[in-house]
């Protein structure tokens, strides 16, 4: 502990560029690299075409870029506003984007695309449909580029490798007066999630609860993500309270007609009261994980029981401030 938070702590980061503005056009702002850091990212990514990168813009892809990064399989993230409002695994980056988008098609226009593989022909002729402001990626196909050059004003990112999820660093927040450093939330899980209802989740359960909860990490608390399939269905992120964070979810995921029968919740943290396994019974989701740990845990886990949901406790949580 000593060594990982000095007495005294001095780094350097030499700037990179000016920005147009800061998050406000009367705000001025600075892009900083880190000389120390080879971590791939927004950051240090060569800009292939597009207009400069904002203060807003950085912030985004970068978002993107460590969400999908979590994913071993071809994996599309679509960001708004530092949260997904769209992620998916499936065989191909085309068949992936597809369904993050279905996630949220309202939100992805103007929104950030992640990829966690080289971008492809067929994945870049579905980009170009709609309005987006960066597509960030390893790497992309002549033809890709060549494809995406018809929307100049798109902002199209390679970093050239993918940054290791389980890497262990420091993330640093200015609050007035000091400085908060802290390592990064470099983990999903902590040993294998237990099951604490009557019911057991299903294989197929299992692994779109592992998906949600990973998703769940990359989203502001308090935080809610369906999913089926491998893709989300509704998320609901921000709120102060997590009921609240439920129903947008759900809300969200009807918009745009997409069911949430056979889905699975994540949770962020744990939850106090039964009234998000309530909500989630009403919109016909089989099975839940959270972390666990509230006093009233008891109270969630028969709410679950009378639903016929399976839930499971991780015992890590993942806020995200």
């Amino acid at each position: 502990m000593e060594s990982e938070f000095p007495d005294e702590l001095e780094q350097k980061f030499d700037r990179e560029e000016t920005l147009r503005y800061g998050e406000n056009p009367h705000q001025r702002a600075a892009l900083y690299l880190d000389p120390a850091s080879t971590r791939p990212g927004a950051a240090r990514a060569r800009k292939v075409q597009g207009k400069e990168l904002s203060y807003n813009n950085l912030l985004d892809a970068d978002a993107a870029f460590e969400c999908v990064a979590e994913f071993s399989e071809p994996a599309v993230v679509i960001v708004k506003h530092m949260n997904p409002c769209g992620v998916a695994v499936a065989a191909s980056s085309r068949e992936a984007y597809a369904k993050a988008l279905a996630c949220d098609p309202i939100s992805a226009f103007g929104g950030i695309v992640a990829l966690n593989r080289a971008l492809d022909a067929d994945t870049a002729h579905e980009l170009v449909k709609i309005f987006l402001e960066v597509v960030i990626a390893p790497d992309a196909e002549e033809e890709a580029l060549k494809i995406l050059s018809e929307k100049p004003n798109v902002r199209v990112l390679l970093t050239s490798s993918m940054p290791d999820a389980k890497e262990t660093t420091r993330t640093m927040r200015s609050i007035a007066g000091g400085l908060l450093v802290q390592t990064r939330d470099e983990k999903v899980l902590e040993g294998e999630p237990k099951t604490v209802t009557k019911r057991s989740p299903s294989e197929s359960e299992m692994k779109d609860l592992l998906f949600a909860f990973t998703v769940s990490k990359h989203v502001k608390s308090n935080a809610i993500v369906y999913v089926k399939d491998g893709a989300t269905l509704g998320i609901g992120a921000g709120q102060m309270s997590r009921i609240y964070s439920a129903k947008i979810a759900a809300i969200k995921a009807a918009d745009v007609k997409l069911s949430l029968k056979g889905a699975v919740l994540a949770s962020d943290a744990f939850m106090p009261f039964p009234d998000v396994v309530e909500e989630a019974a009403r919109v016909g989701a089989t099975a839940i994980i959270q972390p666990g740990g509230s006093l009233k845990d008891k109270d969630s886990i028969d709410a679950a029981d009378a639903a016929g949901i399976a839930m499971v406790f991780t015992g890590i949580r993942h806020f995200r401030h």
